[in-house]
């Protein structure tokens, strides 16, 4: 690691701290991402964005905070955010295990439980790059349907990467949501618990990173898990299922669960990610 004289002012200037080191990081699409060595030892990754929207970097601060209350699934420690960055402590990953993978699901199913009170949250986020209305709602199927999957479809729509037909298909599944999918309380969740935001960490825990967190179902992290791919789901829904029981038939909801992340990534990247979302609502016709 060499040192980066403005980021690592940046650094220490908020968190009194001197940077002895700095190194880039590869990887994110959204922010830069510096690793950090402290002077006290402590090493902790930098992430910047000259011209974020506003609240951006507040948001992410205030997830990670939320979850590391829920005494759950492990997060790293918020060491300091202003507008324009955010620095948290470094996760030095590991391999994926199936041990690893057996306690993510119990302490996944532990954030869950903590619960909110509401549907949405009390300030609205970001999902990726893109806002994310969290306003409430009375309930979970008037809340993901006209705060999750009615914005994108919309934003879909108006950069022209969902057809009208498409978009019709998804539009028929949302009225019928609330039989679809069982009532339960709002669960605390991470909200963008896709495959890259989870790290498996080389002291064998498994943490949770970029959140967007708001009350939902609980069953939509899980969704999300699986979308993408995670190394050893099974055992990580093996293990959540006996630490909080799933409603029957849940694993039939999957796809539905997907459609807002399916949409999200159309407005996002284009591609077939919106014929995706049409054919998994077309699974409910």
């Amino acid at each position: 690691m060499t040192r980066q004289p403005a980021v690592a002012r940046r650094a220490e200037a908020l968190l009194g701290t001197a940077v002895v080191a700095t190194a880039p990081v590869a990887g994110g699409d959204i922010a830069t991402a510096t690793k950090l060595r402290l002077s006290d030892g402590t090493t902790a990754l930098m992430k910047t964005h000259p011209h974020p929207p506003a609240g951006f970097f507040a948001a992410e601060a205030r997830g990670l905070r939320r979850l590391a209350a829920a005494g759950g699934a492990p997060v790293p420690d918020v060491l300091g955010s202003d507008d324009e960055c955010v620095i948290i402590r470094w996760v030095e990953q590991g391999k994926a295990t199936t041990e690893a993978a057996v306690v993510l699901g119990q302490e996944l199913a532990t954030t869950h439980r903590a619960g909110t009170p509401i549907y949405g949250d009390e300030v609205d986020g970001f999902i990726g790059r893109l806002p994310m209305s969290n306003k409430p709602a009375d309930t979970w199927a008037e809340f993901y349907a006209t705060r999750r999957v009615a914005p994108y479809l919309k934003l879909g729509r108006d950069r022209g990467v969902v057809s009208a037909e498409q978009a019709a298909t998804i539009e028929g599944v949302l009225g019928r949501l609330g039989d679809l999918v069982p009532t339960e309380p709002p669960a605390l969740l991470h909200g963008d618990l896709w495959n890259g935001n989870v790290l498996w960490g080389q002291d064998g825990r498994v943490w949770l990173v970029d959140p967007a967190v708001h009350g939902g179902h609980r069953e939509t992290d899980l969704a999300m898990l699986a979308l993408f791919g995670l190394p050893h789901l099974a055992r990580v829904i093996a293990a959540y299922d006996e630490a909080a029981p799933l409603a029957e038939g849940w694993v039939e909801r999957v796809r539905l669960h997907q459609l807002f992340p399916l949409l999200v990534h159309a407005c996002a990247f284009g591609g077939g990610y919106a014929a995706r979302a049409a054919d998994a609502a077309a699974a409910y016709a």
